[in-house]
């Protein structure tokens, strides 16, 4: 039906347009009690008591909950598939509510009342003895020797330490007539910034416990919940309607499953727990900071001969996704460029900073950076092409990654990197921009990547999805994977068209899932959905398909492999003729009085492969040197996502991934007070986002590849287009001044200190 490639409108945009979409607070009961939770206003310590005298006193306080009150359990809340091989599970290291003070805004209590405004005050009232330590802010200083322990399972605050050898390092640096390249990089705390605040309520109803939440991950917050409670899993039902954005904040368990246990406190009346805009900066997930150090060898033909990267991340007060994140990103190091002899080393390090967690293509825009900058600082000192140096060494169709196994299936990487240049004619004006001086000038850059699809083999991949027939003729679709609001459902129901032979007005997504009834998938992260949970809709599609033929076999008398479906109508293969309508099978599947059939099919996918997505971005951009300013005049984004499912929605996919990149290359961090850990700008005020008036026009292309591991050639694209975004500006700056900037984002304050150290101002 060739459904697949086209722009039909989304399946969710009237709802939404209209705001008849259902969110979290649109189904929250009119008499449910309000939860609010106390915050520690120390970042290192213990709580040693409350005086709750005065809290008690505000009229309409149900209950008071203390980190003395939960049950004494440790639990893990990051959104990764589960194991039971202990090695690959997450670390346990938190209890709902904690006496062992990790970071500012730690949880600590929790009030109940009948009122918002009650439950506010009560909070403000409570009264708390603390035992405080120095906060430990830095990757330093919480790796010194005597460092105040964090988490008593890590005495010298490492998470986890990781390495790997590709090679013979020591041996391939011998080599004669190499070039040392060397330089180190950092990148900053970041939040995801999704409009909807983490939020749910909970309520006990049939021997359940049931939360309804703004979640990326249904089915693992209700594994999670089960653990932080210690109840079967059965006992926790978990419901996720429409979603405001989360962009990995929310491929966690935030408010759930502690409003899971307050419920059970108040005789299973509804509890509303929903942060504000300030609590979902401090006290839920941020992007993870890292450092780097980067030795690189390169021979006079400009090809690597071998290269080493260090990294250090912080992870801030609890585990949450820990060490897969930075472990990612030394994988990335090694995937992009995988020629000579690599060597990684990778720490995660606890201190009293703010969890970090998941976010937007999960610790590669940290590499991206480091890497694609280094490799630039490589071009500027040895005069090698820019673009040649990239095209000899990076990644080329048919690699086996020799760690993890995932293969290079399909690349268009070269052509991305052809189009871009071509656009911008990147060549001619980085000569031009070379020879420049004044106080304006002129620069362009460029950055590549690769981004797997998916978790495998670090992880399970599966998802199951069921398709059942109406009586009508159109189809009902429910699946575990989610629509977060990048268009997964519009998506799955081009699958399902595409595969049955059926038009789009006749699918009908459920978009809300229900843990007690709708078939498992571990949710949307990791760009993985329209891979792995395309698989499971292809299978079922086809089951569906040929029992659906069956049954119109039965009616028409004929063989079932002589007929096919082609826009609700049966037919016979390659003919046009119709026969039935499929309307007129279900009416006779549903009622027949001597056949009766319900038409429905169910499958599992279990995923056993991956593969990896390609892109680049060209950027021109402006530096006032005396203003310490960027401007950026012109941008584009080349993307090998192979075969392109929904070319309006991937475009918008690209533009949203594009500001992301703006705002962490050129605005976006976040402030502490040293003495304290008290983040400074935790609201959106204060927090510099890229703004309608701060955005260049936005340009977006692809290159399609077919991907033969994808269920219609397909493979990431929801992640990386925020990936290339900040080195490419950060490489035009370099362009343009001469100046290598080794941080971002590139604040005024930070090009004044590196362009006063190069003599640009005096």
């Amino acid at each position: 039906m060739n459904i697949i490639g086209k722009s039909p409108n989304r399946v969710d945009a009237y709802d939404k347009v209209t705001g008849k979409a259902k969110y979290t607070p649109d189904l929250v009961s009119p008499h449910a009690l309000h939860a609010k939770v106390l915050h520690s206003t120390i970042a290192n310590g213990w709580v040693k008591e409350f005086d709750l005298s005065q809290a008690w006193k505000v009229e309409g306080v149900v209950d008071i909950v203390t980190c003395f009150d939960v049950p004494d359990i440790q639990f893990p809340t990051a959104g990764h598939p589960w194991s039971t091989e202990p090695k690959h599970q997450d670390i346990a290291d938190r209890k709902l509510l904690n006496a062992r003070v990790r970071c500012y805004a730690d949880d600590i209590a929790a009030v109940i009342a009948e009122t918002e405004i009650a439950a506010e005050e009560a909070v403000r009232k409570i009264k708390v003895t603390y035992e405080e330590y120095a906060p430990i802010l830095s990757i330093e200083d919480a790796m010194k020797e005597g460092a105040t322990v964090i988490h008593e399972e890590k005495p010298n605050n490492v998470v986890v330490h990781s390495s790997y050898e590709i090679g013979s390092f020591e041996e391939s640096i011998k080599e004669k007539g190499l070039i040392k390249v060397v330089g180190d990089y950092e990148t900053p705390i970041v939040t995801h910034c999704h409009i909807e605040p983490a939020n749910s309520f909970a309520y006990e109803e049939d021997g359940k416990i049931v939360v309804v939440s703004s979640t990326q991950i249904p089915h693992i917050v209700r594994r999670v919940c089960s653990q932080a409670l210690g109840v079967g899993f059965g006992k926790i039902r978990i419901v996720k309607p429409y979603i405001g954005g989360g962009f990995g904040n929310k491929q966690d368990a935030l408010t759930e499953p502690l409003n899971a246990f307050l419920t059970t406190r108040v005789g299973g009346r509804p509890v509303i727990l929903s942060y504000t805009r300030e609590e979902t900066f401090a006290c839920t997930r941020t992007r993870h900071a890292m450092k780097f150090h980067i030795e690189s060898y390169i021979r006079p033909d400009g090809s690597f001969a071998a290269r080493s990267i260090e990294a250090y991340s912080n992870q801030g007060a609890y585990a949450s996704h820990a060490h897969a994140l930075v472990a990612n990103a030394v994988n990335g190091f090694r995937m992009m460029y995988p020629v000579g002899a690599i060597k990684g080393e990778a720490y995660t390090v606890y201190t009293n900073m703010p969890t970090a967690g998941a976010m937007r293509a999960y610790g590669i825009p940290q590499i991206g950076f480091a890497l694609e900058a280094h490799v630039d600082d490589i071009v500027a000192k040895t005069g090698f092409d820019s673009i040649k140096i990239r095209k000899q060494n990076m990644m080329k169709l048919g690699f086996v990654d020799p760690v993890t196994t995932i293969t290079c299936h399909s690349t268009g990487l070269e052509e991305c990197i052809d189009k871009g240049e071509k656009y911008l004619s990147y060549s001619k004006k980085r000569k031009e921009y070379e020879k420049q001086d004044g106080p304006i000038r002129k620069g362009v850059g460029m950055a590549i990547f690769c981004y797997k699809t998916g978790v495998y083999p670090i992880s399970l991949e599966t998802s199951a999805v069921r398709m059942l027939l109406n009586q009508d003729g159109s189809l009902q679709v429910q699946m575990g994977a989610t629509e977060i609001g990048q268009g997964a459902d519009t998506v799955f129901a081009m699958m399902a068209a595409e595969t049955i032979g059926l038009t789009m007005d006749k699918i009908h997504m459920i978009s809300k899932q229900d843990t007690d009834v709708t078939p498992y998938d571990t949710g949307a992260y990791a760009s993985r959905q329209s891979y792995v949970s395309g698989l499971a809709v292809k299978k079922t599609a086809e089951a569906f398909k040929k029992k659906l033929l069956d049954f119109a076999g039965f009616m028409l008398k004929c063989d079932p492999w002589d007929l096919d479906i082609k826009e609700n109508y049966i037919v016979h293969t390659n003919k046009d003729e119709h026969l039935l309508s499929v309307a007129d099978v279900a009416i006779e599947s549903c009622y027949s009085l001597t056949n009766s059939q319900h038409i429905a099919a169910e499958e599992t996918h279990h995923c056993t492969d991956n593969t990896y997505s390609f892109g680049v971005c060209f950027v021109e951009v402006e530096v006032d040197i005396p203003m310490c300013q960027v401007k950026v005049l012109d941008i584009i984004n080349v993307h090998d996502s192979g075969t392109i499912l929904n070319h309006q929605t991937a475009k918008g996919q690209v533009h949203g991934g594009m500001s992301m990149g703006l705002g962490y290359g050129l605005y976006e961090r976040h402030l502490f007070d040293p003495k304290t850990g008290r983040m400074y700008n935790d609201n959106l005020l204060d927090y510099k986002l890229m703004t309608a008036l701060d955005t260049p026009d936005l340009h977006a292309d692809f290159v399609e590849t077919y991907d033969p591991t994808g269920p219609y050639g397909n493979k990431s694209l929801g992640e990386p287009p925020t990936i290339p975004v900040a080195p490419a500006i950060r490489n035009a700056v370099l362009n343009a001044t001469g100046v290598a900037v080794n941080a971002i984002p590139l604040h005024p304050q930070r090009l004044f200190g590196a362009f006063t150290d190069a003599g640009l101002i005096k």
